[in-house]
């Protein structure tokens, strides 16, 4: 054998962040097995020691993003022990800073033909309302107030860096100061 190397022993948590990263350039259907294999420079054989096949990939892949992208965050004891304000601030800068979004629209055009991938989709809709909407109660909002203020956070914090790709983390942190600032007033 020459100077080539083989990589052996890609773990499960290494295929579905690689999974996850493409998610962020191809929609979910042009997420292949030799795609994947290229990324991680080894055989696609070593796909199979983890997963039985595609379909099963992709649906350890979806929970893997509810995992890091939503409930990473949520039941995080050090951010829920913080301020209401504080922790909407961290929340934010957190999924900006980490481009935790990234995969999103591949994510929703997957759920929008997968029953499967929808049910995730929503779980991860549902975590992420309960989140804010309890922290906005700390704060005294009820209601419809309190539902707009919610729904509002998460779309454009879902949404931003997508729409939005060229501002400047420096500007995007000020952004996000003053947007829960405003989120939070009365």
């Amino acid at each position: 054998m020459g100077k080539e190397s083989v990589k052996r022993g890609v773990s499960k948590q290494q295929w579905l962040d690689v999974g996850l990263d493409a998610l962020t350039r191809f929609p979910a259907t042009e997420v292949k097995v030799d795609l994947l294999a290229q990324t991680l420079g080894i055989a696609r054989a070593g796909f199979y020691w983890h997963f039985r096949n595609r379909e099963n990939y992709i649906a350890q892949l979806l929970e893997h993003w509810l995992d890091r992208v939503t409930e990473a965050i949520i039941k995080n004891p050090d951010i829920l022990a913080m301020e209401p304000k504080a922790r909407l601030i961290f929340t934010a800068e957190l999924i900006h800073d980490n481009n935790l979004a990234r995969a999103e629209p591949s994510i929703l055009l997957l759920a929008a033909q997968d029953k499967a991938a929808d049910k995730i989709v929503k779980k991860a809709s549902k975590l992420r309302l309960e989140y804010v909407s309890n922290t906005l109660k700390e704060l005294g909002f009820e209601g419809d107030d309190l539902a707009m203020r919610a729904m509002l956070y998460i779309a454009y914090h879902s949404w931003e860096t997508t729409v939005f790709s060229d501002v400047s983390r420096k500007r995007r942190r000020k952004l996000i100061a003053r947007r829960v600032e405003l989120i939070t007033s009365r």
